[in-house]
């Protein structure tokens, strides 16, 4: 394995985790009886989600770019 390969697989595990971890903005039960709560969908990220958020953000973006350049 090459070094890209390595940190392509870091990136990987990063991002399933960043993705895991975060809280869902739907409910669940919602799903199956079709209602559709709109009460805190405009709802402001605000600390920890947000953090989460920008990171989920940056590692895809990294994730991406190191996908290309393993495939060049």
């Amino acid at each position: 394995m090459r070094a890209i390969d390595i940190l392509l697989l870091v990136a990987a595990i990063i991002l399933i985790t960043l993705v895991v971890i975060q809280t869902s903005k739907d409910n669940a039960a919602n799903a199956f009886s079709g209602e559709k709560s709109e009460l805190f969908s405009h709802q402001k990220e605000r600390g920890m989600e947000l953090f989460l958020s920008r990171a989920t953000l940056g590692t895809s973006i990294v994730f991406i770019a190191l996908a290309i350049i393993a495939m060049v």
